[in-house]
């Protein structure tokens, strides 16, 4: 299936990884993950994936460190991507909207682990994918 969506999850916490990986992959979106930030950015520049899930809170390279690099790169300079962490703090928010370089604030995609389930994470990502 050569029109299958990929999205990058890139996760320390590997109970949430599974569980997403396992929803989105029943529905029909190919799955690859990354442990830590370091690990994420070299499969995302490897793998170009159609979308990057990241958490901000990650072992050897944070997530905002992963997605400035990534922007970067002429590949990840306009790679979708949707922020999920446990990390609520407006200052925080407006830092990563500002390393991720978002246009509008529609596109924007900032998620609180503790305020969305499972269900809701798969909508957004089957949103962004235009599925």
């Amino acid at each position: 299936m050569q029109n299958k969506k990929v999205v990058l999850i890139a996760e320390d916490e590997a109970t949430l990884r599974g569980a997403i990986k396992d929803e989105l992959t029943r529905e029909g979106i190919s799955v690859i993950e990354a442990k830590n930030g370091e690990e994420g950015l070299r499969i995302a520049l490897s793998e170009h994936p159609d979308l990057i899930m990241i958490d901000i809170l990650m072992p050897k390279m944070d997530g905002l460190a992963m997605l400035k690099k990534l922007r970067e790169d002429p590949w990840g300079k306009n790679v979708d991507f949707i922020i999920l962490t446990n990390v609520s703090d407006f200052d925080e928010i407006s830092r990563a909207m500002k390393v991720s370089e978002v246009k509008d604030h529609e596109s924007f995609e900032y998620l609180i682990k503790s305020d969305v389930k499972i269900e809701d994470v798969v909508e957004k990502v089957k949103k962004k994918l235009g599925i």
